[in-house]
């Protein structure tokens, strides 16, 4: 067992299986509605990036490559400054949604290179321009182009040219759980000399001002090598640092003042360090105070071209003599070498030397995403941020009706700037490729969401911040097995306690969907968006006119999904614990109730073989929306197979679905695509035989759904042929985007209509295994259609799985399809291995994009590189 096997061993033991210090210090704090206390929920203008280095947060905090302890007490992350920008470099720029011509986008280059759970061993890099940074331009080109056109990034500007940046590692290494050493390494990648401060920066979460603290805590100096931090509920820990001429204290408090034209709490507020190293200002009388609630020693340096500059810190709970002793640096490598010692432990050994870093960057970005999130929608709803009043508007407004939801704790962020905040279905994924390294944190986050501060009481689920009481996917049943069948696999061991804590939680959530999404009765699902952004011709989320309502294919197909998760969960818990055998039973007649609805009510189209949403409304015959869309390839997601041994020991749940079976089929009813082996395995699907053929051709259709990197969310049939449709005099339609958004649904920032998803192609490669397991090469279809040529299922699951996995390989020439354009900045010395998780993938391209850091989906691919490295090994093995 290596050294971070037993650390995370010990912390299994843990009510929360949490170190005390980690990467938890958010990207971004500025622009969320957390933050936001405007009457009309504009949270991006209310709390813009140009008040963050002036203005003191109310939930949480933020700052480049940080850490913090769990409960966000203390913190601390670096700043630097080139000796041209205005503003400190503190925290990472973007834009917001009214500026991005397509929605919010961080625009900096930052890369999370190496993390373990414990985080004994962390490392990142930030790439910082030596010329002034480029915010006015970034602003100012993207709000002036259409959504025709592509976004303007930073390496557009021109600032990385000629290598005229500093590349700033910042690498942590634990001594102990609470005796961090910190390396701060900047490499000068240009040619000539160039200055760079840099600022090291502790700091309290300011919640003296605003009520969590009785007593204001405290940075003092001890001498000119170390300052005290003490607070009533963390204790003191000390922070060292070598001498140096400046060692500035400040208060994080809001300079009221310079923002709203009201008196200071206190003299020296958050930004006056910024002003001391930028204006000069105050600086004879910051050198006088000798304690605040913010402190950075300053060192400056000029690194020649081509050279390096290193810095070392140490953040402890110890008061040590001598905190840089001989051999100090050597932690840095014990612990790099614990980290190679746990993956080469837990990971597959049978891969290339590049999906070894592509695998090690996703997971280092999935433990790098790990945030404080602090919430109290009840506080946040009635005490002003002495700023603006309370107001009606407010009060009655966006998450009004979640004033139980009450969130402090560390949770997997979908990406840290640009979704800083959870994201339920999003968080499912998250869950397994954590599984891998972590299942213990895996199986606290997927429960953590469940909890009694997070659920509403009625059963439904936080969807995310900006409104929590939209609809995602239920996808946490699938999740939670996800994370069993991980866990059992690598340990030998499945743990049913936690598939019965879960599966209580389920039940409610399942009841929730079945009383709200279910108007009719008739099994048919609404549900909403669905997390599927812009998918259809207009919002799904919206009221439509009237009495019309929207009828789902993909809720319905996911509800039949969780129908059978549910099943497979109870079957899983009732071979330990029978009593769990009728609710195997109950949610085995609901999935085929489901199946019945979708199948016989006018979803399927028996011309074009395809499932499609239909719009109803009283006296009127129902609407097809004959989108060819991931909406139609659902179906495919609920597929289970019930073994014999399950049926030979669970002789009840046996006897009573053979009854259901004889009585539906005696009676002309629907019965499902129940197939038998030899073995008498029992095969449950959605669909038929027929029509899973049917679906996979058009799938697996390059001219269709099939791209080189996976499959397209939306047909490319619809770049030909646009769909349309006219509601109550008003014109709808929809066409084929594979890139960035042309719609303005949900900000504009994310797109539906053609680029490549990682969730979705996941959910695709596991249901085509699962059929291609029970069908055993007995059921073949062409790949790619049209081709001619044939393959098992499990052939095409594997063939897709290659597609996915190549967008982030390197080609002959050493390009990504992932990095698109910018591969020329990629190829360059230093940056080969530097690889980025976007939240989706052009259609036609494969290039990266939205959000780049959104590893905790995307991280997924990590997944589907050991899925593939298990099977190469099954096959040397069996040969």
């Amino acid at each position: 067992m290596t050294a971070e096997q037993q650390r995370l061993k010990a912390n299994a033991n843990r009510k929360v299986p949490l170190e005390q210090w980690g990467p938890y210090l958010s990207d971004r704090q500025w622009g969320t509605v957390r933050e936001d206390y405007s009457e009309n929920g504009d949270a991006w203008n209310y709390f813009p990036f140009h008040h963050a280095h002036s203005r003191a947060y109310r939930w949480g905090e933020d700052g480049i490559g940080g850490i913090c302890d769990f409960f966000q007490n203390l913190c601390f992350s670096v700043a630097m400054w080139n000796g041209k920008d205005k503003i400190l470099k503190e925290r990472l720029f973007g834009l917001g949604n009214y500026e991005g011509n397509h929605g919010e986008d961080v625009k900096e280059l930052y890369y999370y290179l190496d993390n373990i759970p414990s985080h004994y061993y962390m490392r990142m890099l930030y790439k910082y321009p030596q010329q002034a940074f480029p915010y006015t331009d970034l602003a100012e080109t993207n709000r002036n182009r259409s959504k025709a056109e592509p976004e303007y990034e930073i390496l557009d500007t021109g600032v990385f040219n000629d290598n005229k940046y500093f590349d700033v590692y910042i690498t942590y290494a634990k001594f102990s759980k609470c005796d961090i050493g910190i390396k701060i390494e900047v490499v000068n990648r240009g040619k000539t000399a160039a200055p760079i401060t840099l600022l090291p920066t502790l700091w309290f979460y300011n919640r003296w001002q605003y009520g969590g603290v009785e007593k204001k805590p405290s940075i003092t100096r001890v001498n000119h090598g170390t300052v005290k931090a003490k607070h009533e509920r963390l204790g003191s820990y000390y922070f060292y640092f070598p001498k140096t001429e400046d060692q500035f204290f400040t208060e994080n408090e809001s300079n009221n003042e310079k923002l709203f034209k009201k008196p200071n709490a206190a003299p020296f507020v958050k930004d006056a360090i910024n002003d001391a190293i930028i204006e000069n200002k105050n600086v004879d009388l910051l050198r006088k105070l000798d304690k605040g609630t913010k402190f950075s020693p300053v060192f400056k340096y000029k690194v020649p071209g081509g050279a390096a500059k290193t810095l070392y810190l140490r953040l402890s709970d110890n008061l040590i003599d001598e905190p840089f002793a001989h051999g100090f640096e050597e932690i840095f490598q014990q612990r790099k070498t614990e980290a190679d010692d746990f993956y080469k432990a837990i990971l597959p050994a049978h891969i290339t030397e590049q999906q070894k870093q592509i695998q090690r960057q996703a997971l280092a970005g999935l433990l790098w995403s790990k945030q404080y999130y602090h919430f109290d929608i009840e506080r946040w709803l009635s005490v002003p941020d002495g700023i603006s009043p309370l107001s009606t508007q407010r009060t009655l407004g966006r998450n009004h009706d979640w004033p139980h939801l009450k969130n402090q704790d560390i949770i997997l962020m979908p990406d840290k700037w640009e979704y800083p905040w959870y994201a339920a279905w999003d968080l499912a994924f998250h869950c397994i490729p954590m599984a891998m390294i972590d299942p213990t944190f895996a199986k606290h986050q997927l429960i953590l969401v469940m909890r009694e501060w997070y659920m509403k009481p009625d059963g439904q689920l936080p969807a995310y911040e900006w409104n929590f009481s939209d609809v995602n996917p239920p996808v946490h049943a699938w999740a939670a097995l996800q994370v069993y069948h991980i866990e059992k696999k690598n340990t030998g061991k499945g743990d049913v306690a936690f598939l019965k804590r879960i599966f209580q939680k389920l039940l409610i959530n399942f009841t929730w969907w079945t009383n709200r999404k279910d108007p009719n009765g008739n099994n048919i699902f609404e549900g909403g968006f669905l997390g599927l952004d812009n998918i259809g011709v207009f919002n799904r989320s919206i009221q439509l006119h009237g009495q019309m309502a929207l009828e789902q294919a993909d809720g319905t197909s996911w509800m039949g999904m969780y129908a059978l998760n549910l099943m497979d969960m109870a079957i899983e818990i009732a071979m330990h614990d029978i009593s769990f055998e009728d609710t195997a039973t109950k949610f085995f007649e609901h999935f085929i109730l489901i199946a019945e609805a979708l199948n016989e009510l006018g979803m399927w189209d028996d011309e074009d073989k395809f499932f499609y949403d239909m719009l109803v409304a009283p006296g009127t015959q129902p609407l097809r929306l004959k989108i060819q869309s991931i909406v139609g390839l659902t179906t495919l997601f609920a597929v289970s197979i019930i073994e014999k041994t399950v049926s030979r020991r669970l002789d009840d749940f046996t006897k009573r679905i053979t009854w259901f079976e004889n009585y539906r089929t005696k009676n002309n009813k629907f019965w499902p695509n129940e197939e038998r082996t030899g073995s008498n395995n029992i095969l449950l699907s959605l669909i038929s035989q027929e029509k899973l053929t049917a679906l996979l051709q058009r799938l697996l259709n390059e001219t269709e759904f099939l791209s080189n990197g996976g499959i397209r969310a939306l047909s490319k049939y619809h770049e030909q042929y646009p769909y349309s449709v006219q509601i109550d005099g008003v014109e709808y339609s929809i066409q084929y985007d594979p890139g960035d958004s042309t719609s303005n649904f949900f900000g504009g920032n994310s797109n539906w209509r053609g680029p490549v998803w990682m969730p979705i192609n996941y959910l695709i490669i596991q249901s085509i295994k699962k059929f291609g397991e029970f069908y055993n090469g007995r059921l073949e279809v062409e790949y790619p259609t049209g081709s001619g040529k044939k393959m098992e299922l499990k052939e095409v699951a594997d063939a897709l799985t290659k597609r996915v996995i190549g967008l982030f390989e390197k080609d002959l020439s050493g390009a990504r399809p992932s990095h698109g354009k910018y591969n020329w900045f990629y190829q360059q010395p230093g940056n080969e291995n530097l690889i980025l998780f976007y939240e989706y993938f052009h259609g036609d391209t494969g290039s990266g994009l939205g959000a780049a850091h959104q590893t905790g989906w995307t991280a997924l691919v990590a997944s589907l590189i050991s899925e593939t490295a298990e099977k190469k090994d099954k096959k040397q093995s069996s040969t």
